[in-house]
């Protein structure tokens, strides 16, 4: 058996410039992501053992100081995850599937442009229209639905409120999951749709069936990137949450837990010494968690992919 021996194709200049140039940027995320790690790593070994006698914003010690921190950063991001994950899929699924083919394009570029509106805009407006306006609806969800121990009282005067936060963040995360959403749905084959149109089945048997199961990675990523995108919001969270800094499941109180981010914008600049050591100790926590809710969701893609 003889082999053929096919000559080597020189590579041209802007070939090995381009793969050079693309090497060093993908380098330069795991050098960035590595400084940032070890800067957060230098900066927080203070804090973990310090006291209240080392640092005045803690109470005892850095964990106390930490942990309603945490709960309420994870808190709040479920909420605005809870709502606007459904509303981010309708409106996908609206645009790709039922809406006009003018009406759809208009209602994208929309969506678009409401992910370029700074944080602080919707800070601005959850305080002086969200908070007043739905504060009414929280005295009506106390009084019918008290019962039920996150809608118990007393009810926040203000509206300025753990849920008010919560909805001011999907609306904030709402149009990246929602173009995501568009873009997994838009990929669907048309020859499987077609198919189950062929069967019978109606269009919402045809999304059920064949478009939802199709995009279902696509859907959980877009989850995932909004609630990467809630967990570290700052200046919205800051403006809007009346906090406290209690552990409370409670939705419509004054008394409300805050989270790592608005903490560090609210506490920082008057921050000296070893306080400061504790407020980049709980950014790395924030970090930490928002890297974990990261790597989970690469992880249940993958998964899902193979099956």
């Amino acid at each position: 058996m003889t082999t053929v021996n096919t000559p080597k194709i020189p590579r041209r200049m802007g070939d090995r410039v381009f793969q050079g140039a693309a090497k060093a940027a993908g380098g330069a995320i795991l050098v960035t992501l590595a400084a940032v790690a070890l800067f957060l790593l230098a900066n927080s070994l203070p804090a973990f053992t310090a006291t209240n006698e080392d640092a005045s914003i803690l109470t005892t010690n850095f964990w106390s100081y930490v942990l309603p921190l945490i709960f309420g950063t994870v808190w709040v991001s479920i909420l605005a995850l809870a709502l606007a994950a459904p509303v981010a899929l309708g409106i996908a699924l609206f645009i790709t599937h039922y809406a006009p083919r003018r009406l759809a394009g208009m209602l994208g570029a929309v969506v678009d442009l409401l992910a370029a509106v700074p944080s602080v805009v919707f800070g601005l407006w959850g305080i002086g229209v969200l908070a007043p306006a739905i504060q009414p609806v929280y005295a009506w969800l106390t009084e019918h639905l008290g019962w039920i121990p996150i809608f118990q009282g007393p009810v926040s005067g203000t509206g300025r409120t753990i849920l008010t936060a919560a909805i001011v963040l999907a609306v904030m995360v709402l149009p990246i999951m929602t173009a995501l959403n568009r873009e997994v749905f838009l990929q669907t084959p048309k020859l499987t749709e077609e198919a189950a149109y062929g069967l019978g089945a109606t269009k919402w048997e045809t999304i059920r069936m064949a478009v939802i199961p199709f995009g279902r990675s696509g859907i959980i990523s877009a989850a995932m990137l909004g609630l990467g995108r809630a967990l570290g919001e700052t200046m919205a969270v800051a403006m809007v949450l009346s906090a406290t800094g209690t552990v409370t499941f409670n939705l419509l109180t004054s008394q409300n837990p805050s989270t790592i981010a608005a903490n560090i914008a609210l506490t920082f600049p008057e921050a000296y010494q070893t306080n400061i050591n504790v407020l980049i100790a709980t950014g790395m926590i924030l970090f930490i968690v928002t890297f974990a809710v990261n790597a989970a969701a690469r992880w249940v893609v993958r998964r899902l992919s193979v099956d």
